[in-house]
Order: structure tokens, then C-alpha cells, then sequence
């Protein structure tokens, strides 16, 4: 069994600004030569989320307001009075989605469904420079 890590380092805008990254997920899965095993994506920080969706514009409009339903920005939250950032619901959105998600890969390939995409969501309230774990665990064919 092997285990091989990598890290992808892309800029988000904040405000759950939505970055799809199957490719890149997909690209280190071959890079790593393994045949069969899982890869894990993980997103440390507590403001930043990973899922899979069908990415298009309706639902990452959906997904935007769904977030904003359930934690609204502009609602008082108990971190911002102790911490005075303004980032109370981003740490509850992201507590919602979670930081990591694994998908099962065969032949080199990431079994996902056909309308089915990793994304990162990046729930802070400001511009961030955002690394993402993406570690594959499997062996050779």
C-alpha cells in the first residue's frame, strides 16, 4: 500500500466563492501511478468546505443561497463579539459542509458519478490564499 500527498494552492475570493477542481484531483490520482485505492481531499482551516455536486450555475447559485438560509451573514454571532473578525458564519457554514471528502478510484480513474464534481467552497469573508490536501492511498494494478 501507498501513500502519496500533494497539495493544490489556488486563490479564492471568499463570500462561498465555489471552485471546482475534479481535474486536478483527477490529474494527481495519475500522477501518483496507483492503480486502485482512495483519494482524499481535505481543506485545513475552518472556513473551508469540500463536496462533490453537478457543477453549474444554477446550482452554485443554489448552493449560495442555501448556505445564506441557514447561516446568514448579517445575524449576531458569538465568535464575532469574542473574536471581532466577522467571520461567525463562515465558520458555521463550514462546520456544516466539513473539510474533507473521499472518492474511491479503479484503473487510474476516479469512480464519481456522471454529473458528479469535487468542489471547494470558501466560506470567509475575505480573499484568502487557500491550500488543499489531496492525499492518495491505494496500489499498483
Amino acid at each position: 500500500m501507498a501513500v502519496i500527498t500533494e497539495k493544490l494552492s489556488m486563490e479564492t475570493r471568499g463570500d462561498t466563492d465555489i471552485i471546482e477542481i475534479t481535474g486536478e484531483v483527477a490529474d494527481a490520482v495519475i500522477r501518483s501511478g496507483l492503480g486502485s485505492g482512495t483519494v482524499t481531499v481535505f481543506i485545513p482551516g475552518a472556513t473551508g468546505g469540500v463536496t462533490t455536486v453537478e457543477y453549474e450555475p444554477g446550482l452554485e447559485a443554489d448552493l449560495k443561497r442555501m448556505f445564506e438560509e441557514l447561516a446568514p451573514e448579517d445575524r449576531p454571532y458569538s465568535h464575532n463579539e469574542r473574536w471581532g473578525d466577522g467571520n461567525g458564519h463562515s465558520h458555521v457554514r463550514a462546520s456544516l459542509l466539513g473539510p474533507s471528502l473521499s472518492v474511491p478510484f479503479f484503473e487510474g480513474r476516479l469512480l464519481l458519478g456522471t454529473w458528479q464534481q469535487i468542489i471547494v467552497i470558501d466560506f470567509d469573508n475575505r480573499p484568502r490564499k487557500r491550500e488543499v490536501i489531496v492525499q492518495v492511498v491505494g496500489e499498483t494494478i
